[in-house]
């Protein structure tokens, strides 16, 4: 079993135990400690995951963070656990930040068991940001959650390479945070912002508040015709490719894309969304294997999931001259070729 299923069969279980774990002791057993240990340390080894860590900081004596996560001698990861349910809410975690400081930890995570918040240092050395660079609940846990944790794995623990993604991650959650809020409920900066580029007079409060329902409806009206765009693009065959695998209808028939061909997709537009448009990346499978592609064009392949055998899974990459196929062990792999794949994806962004 790989991590991606463990931690999807740990999350399912800890989801289905709710109601029993009541307390923030049940909590630590149940769901914490059976995380750390996912991550493969090693719960049971007071060396390397240390419970109640103390290290006296100024005049505060005696306070403790629950764990801490030690490599080579060193804290590499502190872990403050709230009570089930409770909010995540840093004023309540202030052990972090002063941990944070005194000790070589670079990364700090909160979590009530079902919350989770991982932290770092991007806007001041040695200072623990005020906002995460990843959360995620165990209920709704996605792939690119599941993709990120798996690099706190003590056997790929790496901290350049989590830092690698930290900046972008935060930055762009915050920015996903703000635009559904926007979409939900224009803010009257963004309702003047656009009311001003069409409205020939003066715009007044009268009319910035006529236009916060049009924005609100054209911003819907936007995300359902690119959903509805998109959709048809995948659907839909094209024929300006006269090299495209021919497959018969009843060939087609037998095809049925996997959840596992699908979660190699959605890495795949997480990878190159920074290059390329997401809405140009396209699913197509094949009998042999499941294509991804530019414009929904044989032409522009971005990789290639050979994922029907049993046994053997190999990832087909595009940034040469010739398709270069490589063996993986799951989608999540497709991590590992990142730049390579987002290489291939750069030789389109101009066309």
């Amino acid at each position: 079993m790989n991590f991606e299923e463990r931690i999807t069969e740990f999350a399912s279980r800890a989801v289905s135990q709710r109601g029993a774990l009541l307390t923030e002791e049940a909590m630590k057993t149940a769901v914490i400690l059976k995380m750390i240990q996912a991550l493969e340390y090693d719960v049971f080894d007071p060396t390397e995951v240390i419970p109640e860590f103390t290290a006296d900081v100024g005049i505060k004596k005696g306070e403790k963070v629950d764990y801490a996560i030690s490599l080579n001698g060193k804290i590499a990861i502190l872990i403050e656990c709230k009570a089930p349910n409770s909010s995540l809410d840093l004023k309540h975690a202030s052990q972090l930040y002063r941990y944070f400081t005194v000790t070589d930890a670079k990364f700090a995570i909160l979590t009530n068991g079902y919350d989770w918040e991982f932290y770092t240092d991007l806007d001041e050395p040695n200072r623990m940001d005020k906002r995460p660079f990843l959360s995620f609940q165990l209920a709704e846990l996605d792939a690119t959650s599941v993709t990120e944790l798996s690099r706190f794995r003590k056997s790929v623990y790496d901290v350049s390479a989590i830092l690698g993604t930290a900046k972008r991650l935060k930055y762009v959650s915050a920015l996903k945070n703000k635009l559904k809020e926007e979409f939900e409920n224009p803010s009257d900066d963004l309702v003047g912002f656009l009311g001003r580029q069409i409205y020939e007079g003066m715009f007044t409060a009268a009319v910035r508040q006529e236009f916060g329902p049009l924005v609100k409806r054209s911003i819907a009206e936007v995300i359902r015709d690119r959903v509805n765009a998109r959709l048809k693009s995948a659907l839909l065959p094209t024929t300006n490719d006269p090299t495209e695998d021919e497959t018969s209808l009843e060939e087609k028939s037998e095809i049925e894309t996997t959840e596992d061909e699908w979660d190699g997709y959605r890495i795949a537009i997480a990878i190159v969304a920074r290059v390329i448009d997401p809405s140009r990346v396209v699913i197509r499978d094949q009998k042999s294997y499941c294509g991804v592609l530019i414009d929904n064009n044989n032409r522009k392949p971005l990789l290639r999931l050979y994922f029907n055998s049993q046994t053997t899974r190999y990832l087909g990459l595009f940034d040469g001259d010739a398709e270069e196929k490589v063996q993986i062990k799951a989608p999540i792999d497709l991590y590992r070729f990142a730049d390579r794949i987002t290489a291939t994806a750069e030789k389109y962004t101009a066309s």
